[in-house]
């Protein structure tokens, strides 16, 4: 009631907000631009009123399972001014009772039908006459031919189109649609496992204007595919080829998008340094690289070598040898990396966890990026204080760091953090060698907000409340369930109280192992993994 000048407003999982409270926000913050209702239990009964605020632009109703066409079909009133509505998980709305809902908008230029009904040449003529319409996103959605043909058709200028994990797209539909909507700027077909090189042939060669594609885990798509991507959109900022068969020769061609910012390879067993190189000579507006690795890889290493040196049978001798051979051929090393932070000077994002080959080199070569603000280095065993020191010199934007169970980082890696990071505001510290001479060195940053704490052996009850109480910004903290009947209540109901939540967890002292890491081995990609 009092905040009549409210301009956005997210009661996002605020299960106890219902008809009556969203009405009365309707009803007394008339100037309310931007409102996010999801997961709440409401009805159509509200959302009359919400659709009356006359300067309305962005209207999220995700997994709002109140709402149904039935509902929806009473509504005696339109927003005009509605730019962007979100519909996601919305189970009971089919295009029934879209239509209802978006009858007499007329700015709109992006709807959100995520996880939704199935996408039908019905659900698709509701969107007919909105000529404005520039943003369509079907995630998680079942799509049909009828509904490709459908959404091939339509006036509006598309530039945007999200088909993430789209059940029944295939060739026929993906390269009909993109076809006749050659003024896409980002495609996103993650996780569409039944796209191929026929696929990206065609969007390469109909959507050269591209500026972001992003296709996770798209598992038949050729390494001789991403050489189209490079030849043929020379304006792609964003390329997401996560666990995908890209090699260097793609990344070769890649690496002619001079404009490229996003650039995410994790889990791609077939790149090296050779063409990060050529990416780190090439592409020096990059600001964001994930090199993510499987967690699996010194673990396996370790069992080839086992196996080469145990078993008596020759032909698993060879075996062993060949499987050791590509293991250790696929790592990306000091090399690459240090090509990274040499031609990447906006570089404000790197992801190298559990890649084996890297050591504190690649730290101090990325210390050379001063603009720095998220390093993870989880599982990296080579690495020590000494190339985290260079970090905390170097990256004085440093905001978030990973650093789990880098083995070789100790207090005298926490003490250059505490002296020169004073930006820092997220650290996971977990299975370090970090003692309380450390982590008490760390609780000076005066914007640490969220610590993670787990299986420190050098952690004394003593220490650990005495960082948690110097510690004034705090507001998450992931510490092991042992410590808790250890730290004295007063504490806890302090910190507590100044808005700090702990979060338990009994959780058993983690090896290097992973399920994920050995089906990946094997040839299965990660999200077939159970």
């Amino acid at each position: 009631v009092g905040c009549r000048k409210l301009r956005s407003l997210c009661l996002k999982w605020c299960l106890r907000v219902g008809d009556l409270g969203v009405e009365l926000i309707a009803l007394k913050c008339k100037r309310i631009r931007s409102l996010d209702l999801s997961y709440l239990p409401i009805t159509e009964k509200s959302l009359n009123s919400v659709l009356q605020l006359q300067h309305l632009e962005d209207l999220v109703l995700e997994g709002c399972h109140g709402i149904d066409d039935d509902g929806l079909s009473t509504l005696d009133q339109s927003c005009k001014s509605l730019k962007m509505l979100n519909l996601s998980n919305c189970q009971n709305v089919t295009h029934t009772g879209l239509s209802s809902l978006i009858n007499g908008t007329e700015q709109l230029q992006q709807i959100i039908l995520a996880y939704g009904s199935s996408v039908t040449s019905d659900l698709v003529k509701c969107l007919n006459a909105y000529s404005k319409l520039q943003s369509i996103k079907l995630d998680g959605c079942t799509v049909t031919w009828s509904g490709i043909k459908a959404m091939a058709s339509l006036n509006a200028p598309v530039k945007e189109l999200s088909l993430s994990k789209c059940l029944g797209l295939t060739d026929d539909g993906l390269s009909f649609l993109v076809q006749s909507h050659k003024d896409l700027r980002k495609l996103d077909i993650t996780c569409c496992r039944k796209i191929t090189y026929t696929s990206i042939d065609i969007i390469t060669n109909s959507c050269t204007s591209l500026t972001s594609l992003r296709m996770e885990s798209c598992s038949l798509v050729p390494k001789e595919a991403f050489v189209l991507i490079g030849a043929r959109c020379s304006f792609l900022e964003e390329l997401d080829a996560t666990d995908n068969e890209i090699d260097d020769e793609g990344l070769k061609s890649i690496s002619r998008c001079s404009k490229l910012s996003i650039l995410k390879l994790g889990i791609c067993s077939n790149i090296s340094d050779e063409g990060l190189a050529k990416v780190g000579s090439s592409c020096s507006m990059l600001k964001e690289v994930d090199l993510y690795s499987a967690p699996l890889a010194s673990t396996l290493i370790m069992t080839e070598i086992l196996l080469v040196q145990t078993t008596k049978c020759s032909y698993c001798q060879a075996e062993g040898s060949e499987g050791l051979k590509n293991i250790r051929s696929v790592a990306i090393s000091d090399a690459g990396i240090a090509a990274i932070g040499e031609g990447c000077p906006a570089l404000e994002m790197i992801n190298i966890a559990y890649n084996d080959k890297i050591t504190d080199n690649s730290l101090i070569s990325l210390s050379k990026c001063r603009l720095l603000k998220a390093l993870e280095i989880r599982g990296c065993l080579g690495v020590s204080s000494i190339g985290l020191s260079a970090i905390a010199v170097g990256c004085k934007q440093l905001t978030v760091l990973d650093i789990k169970k880098c083995f070789n980082i100790n207090d005298n890696g926490m003490i250059p953090l505490a002296q020169f990071s004073q930006n820092l505001k997220q650290i996971n510290l977990s299975y370090c060698s970090v003692t309380d001479v450390g982590l008490v060195a760390l609780a000076s940053i005066s914007r640490l907000q969220n610590m993670t704490i787990l299986h420190l052996a050098g952690l004394t009850p003593n220490g650990l409340a005495a960082a948690l109480l110097a510690c004034r910004a705090l507001t998450k903290v992931k510490l092991h369930a042992s410590f808790r009947p250890l730290l004295p209540q007063s504490i806890l109901g302090y910190m507590e109280a100044h808005g700090c939540v702990f979060h338990w967890r009994d959780k058993a002292f983690q090896k290097e192992m992973d399920p994920k890491g050995w089906k990946l081995h094997f040839g299965r990609s990660s999200s077939e993994v159970p």
